[in-house]
C-alpha cells in the first residue's frame, strides 16, 4: 500500500515550496515505512499525486504538477516558468522511481494557467488504456475538468476535451457498459457533486450534470469500483466531506449498487473536521479510505480507516 502526501515545507499554502513524499506498507496499512522524499521541488511546488497501476507488468505511474517558484496567475504556457504536467514510475513497488519525465506538451494547452493531476488515483479501463482525471484553469478563472490517458502502458501520454465550465478536482470510474463517469467538484453554487459521462474512454465528455444526494462544501472526493478479491465487480463507492454548510467535516462512505444513478446508503467514518480522501480496495477485500483530518482542522494528519462493504451497508 502506498499513500502520497505533498510534503509543504513553510507553508500549509497550496503552491508553497513542496515535495512530494510517500510512506510504504507492507502489511496493508498495520505499519508503515519512513517517509521518502520521491520527488523534491523546494523551492517550487510538487503537487497533486495521481497514481495508476498498469497491472499486466505491475509498474506504477504516478502523474502530478509542478508551479514555479514565484508563480503568478498570468504565467501561461508550456515552459518552466508556467505551471508543467510530469510523469514518474516505479517497478519495485515504490521502492525506487524513475527519473521524472516532462509530458506537458502533449497533455496541457499553452492558454491554461493552472494544472492539476486528480489529486486522488487514476484507472486502467478493460481495454488496458491508462486514464489520470485532471483540471485546468485559465488566467480569468475559468475552469475545466477532463483525463490525461495513455493507450501504451504509460510510454506517452496525451488529453481530451474538457467537461463543462466550473468543474474541476475530479475522479473517474468505470462503468459496467465501457463508458466512463467523471465525478467533479462544481463551482455552480448548488451545494453538490456533478458527474460527466465519456464514450469514448475520457477523449470527450457529456454536459455536466448535478448529483444532489453527494452534498458538500466545495472539497475534493474519491470514487472506486469496489474490486473483490476474487475479480468480481462489485457497486460504487464515494467519500467525501458531507456538509451541507461550508464546514469541511463528516466523512462520509456512500454506495451505489446502480451504476450512481442513486446512493441510497451511507456510513459516516469520521464526524470531526475532515478534507480530501482517496478510496482503494485493499487485498483482504475491505475497502481504505485515506483521508485528511484532525481535532480542530481537517489538515493535522492524514489517517487510513479501513471497513467492509458490509459494514457500508449497515449489515
Amino acid at each position: 500500500m502506498l499513500a502520497f502526501c505533498e510534503g509543504r515545507m513553510e507553508s500549509a499554502t497550496d503552491k508553497s515550496p513542496t515535495d512530494m513524499v510517500l510512506r510504504r506498507s507492507l502489511d496493508g496499512g498495520d505499519t508503515w515505512s519512513p517517509l521518502q522524499v520521491i520527488v523534491s521541488g523546494v523551492p517550487h511546488a510538487i503537487m497533486d499525486p495521481c497514481p495508476v497501476v498498469e497491472q499486466e507488468s505491475g509498474t506504477i505511474f504516478l502523474l502530478y504538477d509542478r508551479y514555479p517558484e514565484g508563480f503568478r496567475m498570468s504565467d501561461v504556457g508550456l515552459g518552466m516558468d508556467s505551471a508543467t504536467a510530469w510523469v514518474t514510475s516505479s517497478k519495485d513497488g515504490g521502492l525506487t522511481w524513475a527519473k521524472p519525465e516532462n509530458i506537458t506538451a502533449t497533455t496541457k494547452k499553452p492558454a491554461w494557467s493552472q494544472l492539476a493531476h486528480g489529486p486522488g488515483r487514476g484507472i486502467q479501463t478493460r481495454s488496458g488504456r491508462l486514464v489520470i482525471p485532471c483540471n485546468s484553469w485559465d488566467p480569468n478563472g475559468g475552469r475545466w475538468a477532463f483525463a490525461t490517458f495513455s493507450d501504451d502502458c504509460g510510454e506517452t501520454w496525451r488529453f481530451g476535451r474538457e467537461a463543462g465550465v466550473d468543474m474541476d478536482e475530479s475522479q473517474v470510474v468505470e462503468l459496467t457498459d465501457g463508458s466512463l463517469m467523471l465525478n467533479m467538484r462544481s463551482f455552480r453554487g448548488r451545494g453538490c457533486r456533478a458527474v460527466s459521462i465519456s464514450r469514448d474512454e475520457g477523449g470527450t465528455w457529456s454536459e455536466p450534470v448535478d448529483v444532489p444526494e453527494l452534498i458538500e462544501p466545495s472539497c475534493q472526493a474519491s470514487i472506486l469500483r469496489y474490486g473483490a478479491p476474487d475479480g468480481a465487480l462489485g457497486p460504487l463507492l464515494f467519500s467525501n466531506p458531507a456538509s451541507g454548510s461550508r464546514a469541511r467535516v463528516n466523512m462520509t462512505v456512500r454506495l451505489s449498487d446502480d451504476e450512481g444513478q442513486t446512493w441510497p446508503v451511507a456510513r459516516c467514518l469520521d464526524e470531526g473536521p475532515v478534507a480530501y480522501s482517496c478510496l482503494e480496495s485493499l487485498p483482504d477485500g475491505r475497502v481504505g479510505c485515506l483521508y485528511e483530518n484532525g481535532a480542530e482542522r481537517p489538515y493535522e494528519k492524514i489517517s487510513l480507516a479501513r471497513f467492509s462493504v458490509e459494514w457500508v451497508r449497515g449489515e
